[in-house]
Protein backbone atom coordinates (compact mmCIF):
# COMPACT_ATOMS: atom_id res chain seq x y z
CA UNK A 1 0.00 0.00 0.00
CA UNK A 2 1.56 3.22 -0.83
CA UNK A 3 0.33 6.80 0.49
CA UNK A 4 1.81 10.25 0.69
CA UNK A 5 2.06 12.28 3.51
CA UNK A 6 3.16 16.40 3.10
CA UNK A 7 3.52 17.98 6.64
CA UNK A 8 3.67 21.89 5.38
CA UNK A 9 2.26 24.68 7.44
CA UNK A 10 0.79 27.06 5.62
CA UNK A 11 0.49 29.62 8.21
CA UNK A 12 3.57 30.58 7.38
CA UNK A 13 3.15 30.98 3.94
CA UNK A 14 1.19 33.93 2.12
CA UNK A 15 -1.13 33.30 -0.81
CA UNK A 16 1.70 33.46 -3.34
CA UNK A 17 4.00 31.20 -1.67
CA UNK A 18 0.87 28.56 -1.84
CA UNK A 19 0.12 29.30 -5.43
CA UNK A 20 3.96 28.99 -6.23
CA UNK A 21 4.00 25.38 -4.41
CA UNK A 22 0.58 24.14 -6.39
CA UNK A 23 2.61 24.90 -9.51
CA UNK A 24 5.73 23.58 -8.67
CA UNK A 25 4.01 20.01 -7.91
CA UNK A 26 2.21 20.34 -11.29
CA UNK A 27 4.97 21.12 -13.19
CA UNK A 28 7.74 18.11 -11.08
CA UNK A 29 4.08 15.85 -11.81
CA UNK A 30 3.54 16.52 -15.46
CA UNK A 31 7.25 16.36 -15.94
CA UNK A 32 7.29 12.65 -14.88
CA UNK A 33 4.09 11.91 -16.78
CA UNK A 34 6.11 12.74 -19.79
CA UNK A 35 9.13 10.29 -18.31
CA UNK A 36 6.28 7.46 -18.38
CA UNK A 37 5.03 7.82 -21.24
CA UNK A 38 8.33 8.38 -23.27
CA UNK A 39 9.71 5.36 -21.68
CA UNK A 40 6.82 3.20 -22.28
CA UNK A 41 6.49 4.22 -25.69
CA UNK A 42 9.78 3.07 -26.50
CA UNK A 43 9.63 -0.16 -24.36
CA UNK A 44 6.57 -0.79 -26.42
CA UNK A 45 8.46 -0.41 -29.79
CA UNK A 46 10.78 -3.12 -29.12
CA UNK A 47 10.29 -6.51 -30.72
CA UNK A 48 9.70 -9.38 -28.59
CA UNK A 49 13.15 -10.58 -29.36
CA UNK A 50 14.68 -7.26 -27.92
CA UNK A 51 12.91 -7.83 -25.14
CA UNK A 52 13.55 -11.29 -24.52
CA UNK A 53 17.48 -10.29 -25.13
CA UNK A 54 17.09 -7.51 -22.24
CA UNK A 55 15.38 -10.18 -20.11
CA UNK A 56 11.64 -8.42 -20.44
CA UNK A 57 8.49 -9.51 -21.54
CA UNK A 58 5.66 -7.04 -22.44
CA UNK A 59 3.47 -7.59 -19.09
CA UNK A 60 6.60 -5.64 -17.24
CA UNK A 61 6.66 -2.79 -19.37
CA UNK A 62 3.74 -0.41 -17.40
CA UNK A 63 6.03 -1.45 -14.14
CA UNK A 64 9.58 -0.57 -15.63
CA UNK A 65 7.88 2.71 -16.58
CA UNK A 66 6.42 3.57 -13.60
CA UNK A 67 9.67 2.91 -11.63
CA UNK A 68 11.66 5.21 -14.54
CA UNK A 69 9.29 7.81 -13.81
CA UNK A 70 7.86 7.66 -10.20
CA UNK A 71 11.20 5.48 -8.74
CA UNK A 72 10.44 2.51 -6.61
CA UNK A 73 7.02 2.13 -5.84
CA UNK A 74 6.14 0.23 -2.18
Amino acid sequence: MAYVSSNRTTAALGLGDRIADIRKDLADAWRAHRIYRQTLRELQGLSLRELNDLGLNPSMLRAIALEAAYGRQG
